[in-house]
Parts: structure tokens; C-alpha cells; sequence
């Protein structure tokens, strides 16, 4: 090897530090944004903007983040299966909500998931009134959690990468010491980008005990912080305490799948 040419970490690092001042920024305008932004769903149906659907009706309902992301889930895997064309998107992430409150024992009333998904999707509109409109809509619902059952094959129980990042955070935690723990917001943000991952339908393709590691990783570097005794001596990463078969090509992998997808959002709203 050349001894001036870059090795791969060094060219992974430096590749990690663009791409992480660019997530930061994407972050930090997508915050200071968020709560002036009004979505007008009627213009969009791409995967990203149902999922938006979808975790702003499951707030409005105080459904759990359980929940939500079991639902944005349900909504990526039925798609996957099925043609976009052929279905109403909004139909189905309203339903795979509905069904989400039952497989996480977290019961989403059915016209409580209709009014605010109506209302949602139509913003300022009054609540359904017991009329053509809503026991149309209702059968819809009930129809299209059958049809999503069965396109599933009835396994509507996903694997979340929650309970896994639970785990790995607190394992951090007493690694470094509440002192040092507490002077970064690794849990929040790494929940964080969890939460945004399951706008991407990349939130499929990988096992969850490393899409939470991902996760973790990502908020480590975003704050530059060095796991304690890790990093710091010739040992091995952090990361293979928790999953030995891990390289961190793969790992590097899922990493920009997740920043990935702060780039499907689309830029057309309404204010």
C-alpha cells in the first residue's frame, strides 16, 4: 500500500464527518420547522408522506410509540407485497394503525382512528356524522384490515429494534457513568432516529438488534463521543460486545440508510 494513499478508515472517518455535519444541519432545520409545517396529504402518496400520516394520527390518538412505529411497519411490509398503485395509501396507514392498537394491546377506537385520519387528511373538517360518508369509510377500514391480514400471511407481530436499543443504552449508560452519560443526549436522539427510520421502507431490510445499534452509533459520532474503554485501546468496537458477527462495513451500511432518509422527505407542504 501506498503509504500516502488514505486507508479505509481513515476515508470511512472522513466520509462520516460530511455526512454527519449534513444530518446535524437536516436535524436542526427539520426541528425548527416542524411545528409551523401544515402536511397537505392530498397532494402526496409516496411511502414517506404515509408514513408522516401515520405518526401524526397515531399523536393525535396518544397511541404508544409501540405502536406507531407497528403500524408504519405493517404499512411498509403490505406495500412491499402489494402494487402502491393499486391501493389508497392513506386508506391503509389509517387501518394498519387501527390494527396496530390490537396487536400491541393498545386499542385504537375505530372511529376515533377515522375522525382523526379524516380530519387529517381533510384539515379543518367537523367529525363524521353517523351518515353515508362514515359507515362507508368504516367498512373500508374493516375490509382493508382483512385484506392486510391476509397479504401478511396473519403475522402482523414485528420484531422492534426498541427493546434491543433499551438494552444497549443502558449497558452504555453504566459504561460511562451517569456524570459523563448525562452530559449528552445519546437516548433521546438515538430514539429519535429510530422513530425516523420508520419513514424509510430501508427500516425492512436490516435484523433490529442493528438497526438500534445503528442508530446508537450514529448519535455517538453526531456528538463525538468515545465509548469508555472501548475506542480508546486496541480492543475490539463497542458494538461487537453486542453482536460479534457486526463489521463495520455493514454497520456503515445501515448508517446511511438512515440518513437516507432525510432525503426522501418530499419539499412540497403547504404552511
Amino acid at each position: 500500500m501506498n503509504p500516502t494513499e488514505p486507508t479505509s478508515n481513515e476515508t470511512l472517518s472522513s466520509k462520516m464527518k460530511d455526512v454527519i455535519d449534513v444530518l446535524a444541519m437536516q436535524r436542526e432545520k427539520r426541528n425548527s420547522l416542524q411545528k409551523s409545517i401544515i402536511v397537505d396529504y392530498t397532494k402526496a402518496n409516496d411511502s414517506f408522506t404515509a408514513s408522516r400520516f401515520i405518526f401524526e394520527c397515531g399523536f393525535k390518538l396518544d397511541a404508544h410509540p409501540l405502536t406507531i412505529a407497528t403500524a408504519a411497519t405493517l404499512y411498509h411490509r403490505f406495500f412491499k407485497e402489494g402494487d402502491q398503485e393499486g391501493y389508497d395509501c392513506y386508506l391503509i396507514a389509517a387501518t394498519c394503525l387501527y390494527l396496530a392498537g390490537k396487536v400491541k394491546d393498545n386499542p385504537l377506537k375505530i372511529r376515533d382512528v377515522m375522525n382523526v385520519a379524516h380530519n387529517t387528511l381533510h384539515r379543518g373538517s367537523q367529525p363524521l356524522e353517523l351518515g353515508d360518508q362514515y359507515w362507508s369509510m368504516r367498512d373500508a377500514i374493516v375490509q382493508a384490515e382483512l385484506l392486510i391480514m391476509r397479504m401478511l400471511k396473519f403475522q402482523v407481530t414485528p420484531e422492534h429494534p426498541h427493546r434491543y436499543m433499551l438494552h444497549y443504552l443502558r449497558s452504555l449508560q453504566a459504561w460511562f457513568g451517569e456524570e459523563e452519560w448525562s452530559k449528552y443526549p445519546v437516548a433521546r436522539t438515538s430514539m429519535a432516529l429510530l422513530q425516523d427510520f420508520h419513514h424509510s421502507t430501508a427500516i425492512l431490510d436490516y435484523p433490529p438488534n442493528l438497526i438500534a445499534i445503528a442508530c446508537i452509533n450514529l448519535t455517538l459520532q453526531i456528538y463525538g463521543v468515545v465509548v469508555p474503554l472501548m475506542d480508546e485501546c486496541d480492543q475490539q468496537p463497542w458494538f461487537n460486545v453486542f453482536c460479534k458477527e457486526l463489521t463495520r462495513e455493514k454497520l456503515w451500511e445501515i448508517m446511511e440508510k438512515i440518513m437516507a432518509a432525510y432525503d426522501e422527505e418530499p419539499e412540497t407542504r403547504d404552511n
